[in-house]
């Protein structure tokens, strides 16, 4: 298995040297040659396995340069005590044939940790067979929850230094306190004066600035990165779709074979994607249901073919989809035209001007594969307080974005193919928003508080992971600009 850049399809590198190097030198993103295919006797032989033995079978179809054991010892050290549900990414019934997959059940109560517990093993592990000798500096740009998982899957692993840029007002108060007290004599936090495109752009721009890296190489640091945009952190979200497909076959919702949805909430647009992979590597999904929140960028986009990020960018209470440049829709856009030269030139659009078109008939070979709705915060809102009134379930905002569309899209379309709502986040991480949708008059500011107060609507337990949040001490402050960031790194470094 080779891999090329969506900007330049002569680059091959290896699985390895993919995983390590995390963005091409050209600013492009990292995509497999070709997409592995599998047949029903595959899919077939998934369902009486485990987790970890899923995801072996499907990352051995990508890592072809890792062998079985490399693999088997990074899974099983990824998917192991730090996750509190045996299953790993369980799927609940809600009503009739429709199921949420919970993502939430690793260490730091996000749907990232399903990725960025194995991302560290598999980056470690492709340290040793290129026999790099440099340290690996993370750099990761966050909405959120990506931070508190990159911390939490690197800290403390050999030869790697993590370094988190989040935006200072964009976060919700625990995901800010998961960030700011994360112990790790690897890690460093920072939060940017700006939102999380600003920190995004900025890390890109790190990664695009030849000056600045090759200071780094001479101090023996090496970039990297945690973000979706790294085919490491990627391709561990292809699993679980199919282990949830497997999972609706084994408790008899659907027969082998048979087509689901898949309604996914979506900012960076890496886990739908993920969801584009399996599809086109032969599990049957028929639709991929893109949900947005206010904004609603890529919702525009497929429905017009138009990518327009000149637009107010509006603070939800699902801050994670607060996200106006959607760097995996690159991706996307190399798979279905295979023009390398086309991505460059509709790249540097966005990058120049804001935004970039693509033609009528790209745009119907789209709409073939997704659908895509927003709803508005008032919606939001609304979607938590009738999901826990219809099916008793508490869902975080994320999840009641993902789970309103699908609603809305079986209204519009009269579709009733099985039904399958992501769900990325613990109502947990979002106390005040959860409580306040469910009409739950709020007399305290103290998210510790909130957390119990929410324990007696929500059957499912608090997190050891929040709960201990309480008592952990304040370690990282710094707050910088973001034309200041790389002055942070080297700062941090000693460099």
């Amino acid at each position: 298995m080779q891999y090329i850049s969506t900007r330049n399809d002569k680059i091959n590198l290896t699985a390895a040297q993919t995983i390590i190097k995390g963005i091409a030198d050209d600013g492009g993103l990292f995509v497999p040659k070709n997409i592995p295919q599998i047949n029903d006797a595959f899919l077939c032989g998934l369902q009486p396995l485990s987790y970890q033995e899923r995801a072996g079978k499907i990352l051995s179809l990508y890592l072809t340069d890792y062998s079985p054991e490399e693999i088997k010892n990074c899974v099983s050290n990824a998917y192991g005590k730090q996750f509190d549900h045996n299953a790993i990414a369980p799927i609940v019934k809600i009503s009739d044939s429709q199921y949420l997959l919970e993502l939430w059940h690793g260490p730091t109560s996000a749907f990232k940790d399903m990725a960025l517990q194995l991302l560290p093993r598999l980056l470690i592990t492709a340290r040793k067979k290129s026999s790099e000798k440099k340290d690996i500096v993370i750099l990761v740009a966050t909405s959120g929850d990506t931070g508190k998982a990159a911390l939490e899957g690197f800290r403390d692993i050999p030869h790697t230094k993590i370094i988190v840029f989040y935006p200072g007002s964009g976060v919700s108060a625990i995901q800010r306190r998961q960030m700011i007290t994360q112990k790790g004599s690897n890690v460093d936090v920072i939060a940017i004066d700006g939102n999380f495109d600003d920190a995004q752009s900025g890390v890109k721009n790190i990664f695009n600035d030849k000056n600045f890296n090759t200071t780094l190489n001479n101090n023996g640091y090496e970039l990297s990165s945690a973000n979706s945009i790294n085919w490491g952190r990627l391709l561990p979200q292809i699993v679980y779709y199919f282990s949830a497909y497997c999972d609706m076959v084994n408790n008899k919702a659907i027969v082998c074979g048979d087509k689901i949805n898949c309604t996914v909430p979506t900012g960076n647009f890496g886990d739908i994607l993920a969801g584009y992979y399996a599809k086109r590597m032969g599990l049957p999904i028929n639709k991929l249901i893109c949900a947005s929140n206010s904004n609603n960028v890529l919702t525009e986009f497929f429905q017009t073919g138009v990518y327009d990020k000149n637009r107010p960018f509006i603070k939800t209470i699902s801050p994670s989809m607060d996200i106006l440049i959607s760097s995996n829709l690159e991706r996307l856009l190399y798979h279905v035209t295979k023009n390398a030269a086309k991505i460059t030139n509709w790249m540097n659009e966005l990058n120049l001007s804001g935004h970039y078109q693509i033609d009528k008939f790209l745009l119907t070979k789209l709409q073939q594969s997704f659908a895509a709705d927003w709803i508005d915060e008032t919606a939001t809102a609304s979607a938590i307080k009738n999901l826990y009134t219809t099916c008793h379930y508490v869902a975080d905002p994320h999840t009641a974005v993902a789970w309103q569309t699908a609603q809305n899209y079986r209204e519009k379309t009269a579709d009733t193919t099985p039904m399958l709502i992501l769900s990325t986040a613990s109502p947990y991480k979002f106390n005040d928003s959860v409580l306040s949708a469910l009409n739950v008059k709020i007399t305290s500011n103290n998210d510790f508080q909130l957390l119990d107060v929410l324990k007696k609507y929500n059957t499912a337990p608090i997190p050891i992971g929040l709960t201990s949040l309480k008592t952990a001490p304040i370690l990282h402050k710094n707050i910088c600009k973001t034309e200041k960031m790389s002055a942070e790194i080297k700062n941090y470094l000693k460099i």
